[in-house]
Order: C-alpha cells, then sequence, then structure tokens
C-alpha cells in the first residue's frame, strides 16, 4: 500500500444476506482492493441482532455490537453501510451518521424512495454523501450510469423489470401455463418470494425503484407516492396464452417519462413486443431500459438481488468513497437535491392501450348487454371533471358514448360483431 495512503474504517449495521455478502468480498478481494485502489477497508464495527452472525462471517469480537449507535458514533468509522432496510430505525441511522461526519452507504430502497430530498439536503448540509447503487437495480450499476456517464443527455424514459420475484412467476407462468397461485407457493418454497409477498407482487418493491430512478435520470423530485401501482395478482395464465397468440409478454414494467406535459411514472403489468429486448429477460433477473435525447435506446441487464450482487453495488460505493478518504481528501459533498420540481402527471391524463379480455354469454343481445354494461362502468371510473364546460349530462353522455364505440370498434377488429 501506498505510504500516503491510510486504512477506511467501515461499519456495517445489518448482517443478514446482504451484509453477510458485503463482508464476505472485502474479506476476499482485501489485497485486490489495496493493490488497485489504495483502499485498505477494514471492517471496524459491525451491528446484528446475534453474535453467532458475526462469528460465522470472522468479525472479531470486539467490532461486534447489537447497538447500531455504537457504529455511527465510532472515530474509527469513515462510512457506515446500512442493510437493515425499512424507515426506522434506518432513518436516525443516516441522520446521525451525517451528525458525525460519516458518509452512508445503503440498498435502502424503500427509505429512498419516500426520503431521499431531506436526507440529501441532511447529507449535504454536512458534506458527506448518500450513495444508493444497490437500492435501485441490485447488481445492475443503473445508478452510477445516470448520475455520470449519461449525465450529457436528457433522459426522455426508464422502464424496465426491476423486480426479480414477480419476474420468476410471470416467467415460470408463461413457459409452464401455471396459475398464479400455484407459482407463488412454489417460489416461497425455493425462496424467491418471501412469505409476506406483498411489497413485491403488488408492486411496491419495483415503485421505490423507479421513483429512485427517476429522480436521479430527470433531476426532479419523484417519490414512491407518486408512482401509480398495480401488481400481478389478476394475472391469469389466460391472459398470458392471449398475450402470446398476438405476439406478446407480458410483464411487471416500471415505466417513467420524461415529456413536455411533465412525468408520468407508473408500475404495472403491460403487454411487450416478444421481439422486444425486455421480453427476454426472464426467470429472476432484471433490466432496465434507458433512453437518452442523444444516446437513444440503453439497456441494462443483470441480476436485480441476492447476496453477491447486491454487494457487488455496494462495495462499488463504498470503493469510490475509500479512494479520497485514503489519501486523505474528502469526497465532494452530496449535491443540493433536485434543482427543479416538475409536475407529476396522474395515470388519468395519460392516453395509452389496453387490454380487454371479455367472457360473453352465447345468446343474441349478450354482447350488446356487455358493450352497454362496460359503457356504464367506464363512467363510474372516470367521474367527469367538474371544469369540463358543457353540461354534466352531455359530458357523461360524451363519456358513455365513446366507451361503447371503442369497445364495438375493438371487437370489430378482433372479428366479431355486436348485434
Amino acid at each position: 500500500m501506498n505510504e500516503a495512503t491510510r486504512s477506511v474504517g467501515i461499519g456495517i449495521v445489518g448482517l443478514g444476506t446482504v451484509g453477510g455478502g458485503v463482508v464476505r468480498l472485502i474479506q476476499k478481494h482485501h489485497d485486490d482492493y489495496v493493490a488497485a485502489y489504495g483502499a485498505d477497508l477494514r471492517i471496524v464495527r459491525a451491528c446484528a441482532l446475534e453474535q453467532s452472525r458475526s462469528e460465522e462471517l470472522g468479525i472479531s469480537t470486539v467490532a461486534f455490537t447489537t447497538d447500531w449507535h455504537d457504529v455511527v458514533s465510532d472515530p474509527a468509522v469513515d462510512i457506515v453501510i446500512e442493510l437493515i432496510g425499512g424507515e426506522h430505525p434506518a432513518t436516525e441511522i443516516f441522520e446521525s451518521a451525517f451528525a458525525a461526519g460519516k458518509h452512508v452507504v445503503t440498498a435502502n430502497k424503500a427509505l429512498l424512495g419516500r426520503h431521499v430530498e431531506a436526507l440529501g439536503a441532511k447529507a449535504a448540509a454536512a458534506g458527506v454523501q448518500i450513495r444508493c447503487e444497490a437500492a435501485a437495480g441490485g447488481g445492475i450499476p443503473i445508478v452510477g450510469t445516470l448520475e455520470h456517464d449519461l449525465v450529457g443527455n436528457q433522459v426522455l424514459t426508464i422502464a424496465g423489470i426491476m423486480n426479480g420475484t414477480t419476474n420468476y412467476i410471470l416467467t415460470r407462468m408463461s413457459a409452464e401455463g401455471l396459475d398464479y397461485s400455484d407459482v407463488l407457493a412454489d417460489a416461497q418454497r425455493l425462496g424467491y418470494a418471501e412469505a409476506d409477498p406483498t411489497a413485491d407482487v403488488d408492486g411496491f418493491d419495483t415503485a421505490s425503484k423507479i421513483a429512485i430512478l427517476g429522480s436521479i435520470g430527470f433531476r426532479t423530485r419523484i417519490t414512491t407516492d407518486d408512482v401509480y401501482m398495480q401488481g400481478i395478482r389478476d394475472i391469469t395464465s389466460e391472459d398470458i396464452a392471449v398475450a402470446r397468440d398476438m405476439g406478446y409478454v407480458i410483464k411487471l414494467l416500471a415505466i417513467a417519462r420524461n415529456t413536455d406535459e411533465g412525468v408520468d411514472v407508473r408500475v404495472h403489468p403491460a403487454m411487450i413486443p416478444a421481439t422486444h429486448q425486455l421480453a427476454a429477460v426472464n426467470g429472476a433477473m432484471n433490466a432496465v431500459f434507458v433512453v437518452g435525447d442523444a444516446v437513444g435506446e440503453t439497456m441494462f441487464y443483470g441480476a436485480g438481488a441476492g447476496s453477491f450482487p447486491t454487494a457487488s453495488a455496494v462495495v462499488g460505493d463504498v470503493l469510490s468513497l475509500s479512494e479520497h478518504i485514503s489519501r486523505g481528501t474528502a469526497p465532494m459533498a452530496e449535491p443540493e437535491p433536485f434543482g427543479r420540481n416538475l409536475s407529476i402527471r396522474n395515470i388519468e391524463d395519460l392516453s395509452t392501450n389496453y387490454y380487454i379480455r371479455l367472457k360473453v354469454a352465447d345468446r343474441v343481445g349478450a354482447l350488446a348487454e356487455t358493450v352497454d354494461a362496460f359503457a356504464q362502468a367506464v363512467l363510474q371510473d372516470i367521474h367527469p371533471r367538474d371544469s369540463w364546460r358543457a353540461s354534466k349530462a352531455f359530458r357523461e353522455h360524451i363519456a358513455v358514448e365513446l366507451a361503447r364505440r371503442c369497445l364495438i370498434r375493438s371487437i370489430e377488429l378482433a372479428g366479431g360483431a355486436v348485434k
């Protein structure tokens, strides 16, 4: 190690799947990091619920603690790695680390998806950084790409498959013709899905990730609460079979678009042409598709979760900070977050294509009755705005008639007829 460098003290809060991967990766490649970057990474503090986990990972008894305060207050710690997830006590860990002048590396998408603006401002005020490559894509290096490599572009679209659990379920439903409930149960047995799969299958996990990536890529504030969410619970094997017959694949997509009218950001199942690159992303793998005004279309593929893929992103952030710290220079402080706040478009204001599958009784007039029922359902759903200038009765008539005509035309295009 160069004489001008010094050791970099690492404090880890959370020694679960990802935390264990981080420890093992640092231990395995310690000498390589010193040779390549002059970064002598030392795990000086580690916090977990059980000391047996620390012993399993070869962490010394002196370094172990069950109190996260011991990690952030230790003067030997330069970088705090937060890997416990959730909002509390993670928020307090961040704030205490900033107050102590320590940088924070995290994989906590739930926290950053809602509070990155406030936490970023506090980090900037303290002259330290938040690094979160692992929070939005696991091992896929997408955060750094948006922050640095594509900064010369106006990013127009960020879209992708960002949850391995849902992609695994949809892949098996498609390949084996199985129902959602059967694949979910098997995924839980194999460890691909949590006992409570809500965060994954209802879109919350993906929403946090696209909020983070959209904020970075579009340089504006987007929170998880801004994201329209629809999960995969209602997708059936029949939906998938129909999509296949039409040349499509069903995936749970995260979509963020930067338009002249504002930003729209959403998570929902979507039909992707079978020829599109994202349609070939199968199993538990993830992919992020980015369109820039200069670079055009780009795609980033890899493991979105797991011990070592996520640890790879965490350690990458640590090394980026350590190159400065080991040489006695401070990394640049966190930039002031979001110099602009673009408007967020409501899902009801978006125009897009929809797939509708109807089961109709085989009798004369049944389809016409279905069309009328569909039109009335549309009316109940859209609630014509009071700001429209025409009378309410006329507006409601227009909504119903347009819905009827759209559905009748769709049936005709499919080769049917309404009588």
